[in-house]
């Protein structure tokens, strides 16, 4: 069965009043702890059966933790705050629907992921892209991703590289295109 809802201002107000909450929280708790308990709530729902738009959103509380913990991504702090209050909101057990209630006690927490997902989508893809470059850096030389350490500065830098020969690249093929364009610029 499908059923769809709509969220009215006033309801999304709901959440956005949990994750100023949340942010509160922060402050004062240890980002260890913030992710040990996230971390708990993945592994208490692991082997439950949830309803699918719960658990197709906790794939990515998993790709969070992993965005605070990789020390070489190097989550700018601003951002990690974002971060770990969005952990903090999924981790507390008295949200705006308790998750021990049957089916739904993970719905709030199913919305709000979606709702943060969307919020930090930049970083997310940001965190998936380096993590993709990383992996392909390990397999190039040969060794273990989670041993490779790696920054983003070094990402960054392999990027600027990358575009760099891209555009000379695309020069030279428009000069060996075969047809004649005007020319303000010559690569040597």
């Amino acid at each position: 069965m499908d059923i769809s809802i709509s969220l009215s201002d006033a309801d999304l107000k709901l959440f956005v009043d949990g994750m100023k909450s949340a942010q509160k929280k922060v402050d004062k708790l240890d980002p260890l702890s913030i992710v040990g308990a996230a971390r708990k709530l993945l592994e208490d729902t692991t082997g439950r059966t949830l309803p699918d738009f719960v658990s197709t959103r906790m794939k990515h509380v998993e790709t969070m933790i992993e965005m605070v913990e990789d020390a070489g991504f190097g989550l700018p702090e601003p951002d990690r705050e974002n971060v770990l209050a969005a952990l903090t909101y999924f981790t507390s057990p008295d949200d705006i629907i308790p998750d021990n209630v049957p089916v739904l006690g993970f719905l709030d927490d199913a919305i709000m992921i979606e709702l943060c997902v969307r919020d930090l989508k930049p970083e997310i893809e940001g965190y998936r892209d380096f993590r993709f470059w990383r992996d392909n850096e390990a397999s190039r030389r040969g060794v273990n991703a989670a041993e490779l350490m790696l920054t983003r500065v070094e990402w960054a830098e392999a990027r600027r590289v990358e575009i760099l020969e891209r555009i000379h690249r695309r020069r030279e093929e428009s000069y060996t295109g075969g047809k004649w364009s005007p020319l303000l610029f010559h690569v040597h």
